[in-house]
């Protein structure tokens, strides 16, 4: 296809009507909207989570713990898909000090098991570990991309509205002007 076939919104004839110069230009807006602020906020969502989890890396350490109660089996926990259950855990601090807490812990273990727990550089239990570096780079990516689609789909909605609203003004205007001249070519048949 030639380039004055896909800019023929914008060259000159007899036949092009202002909502077409309109649409031309609604059409160029919602993509360069797409383009360009759905790819910007793909590269920040992207950088900020890839950051977010590289933080996490850094300041989340394993540790040794101790249950201190039997932890129920069959229950699962807060927020838990994997059968792990909420139990009070004792563990020591980066400063030394002995703390207890509670985090999920395999169900069925009996008091005094030792369990892994995470801990960020204070001290305080986080709920999980820290994300992998492949993990992280695959979450962001799908995050990017929904960033990507939320600065999409208004834009491409705001342009097909214009767009309807375009074709409304054009076919009125059809009308218009075929209840001028249609009644000069004669009487119809049928």
């Amino acid at each position: 296809m030639s380039t004055t076939k896909r800019l023929w919104r914008w060259r000159s004839s007899p036949l092009r009507r202002r909502e077409d110069v309109l649409e031309a230009w609604t059409v160029l807006v919602v993509w360069l909207i797409v383009v360009a602020c759905g790819g910007v906020a793909a590269l920040v969502t992207v950088r900020g989570t890839e950051h977010e989890f590289a933080e996490q890396r850094a300041h989340r350490h394993p540790v040794g713990a101790v249950l201190l109660t039997d932890a129920r089996h069959g229950v699962t926990g807060d927020f838990s898909t994997d059968g792990r259950v909420q139990g009070p855990v004792r563990w020591a601090a980066p400063d030394g000090t002995t703390r207890t807490g509670r985090t999920l812990v395999d169900g069925g273990l009996k008091a005094g098991a030792r369990v892994t727990v995470w801990q960020d550089d204070r001290g305080r239990l986080s709920p999980s570990a820290p994300t992998s570096r492949g993990e992280g780079h695959v979450e962001a990516v799908l995050f990017g991309g929904a960033a990507a689609l939320a600065v999409a789909a208004p834009a491409f909605g705001a342009g097909a509205v214009a767009r309807a609203r375009l074709d409304r003004r054009r076919m009125a205007r059809w009308d218009q002007e075929w209840d001028l001249v249609g009644p000069q070519w004669g009487p119809r048949a049928g």
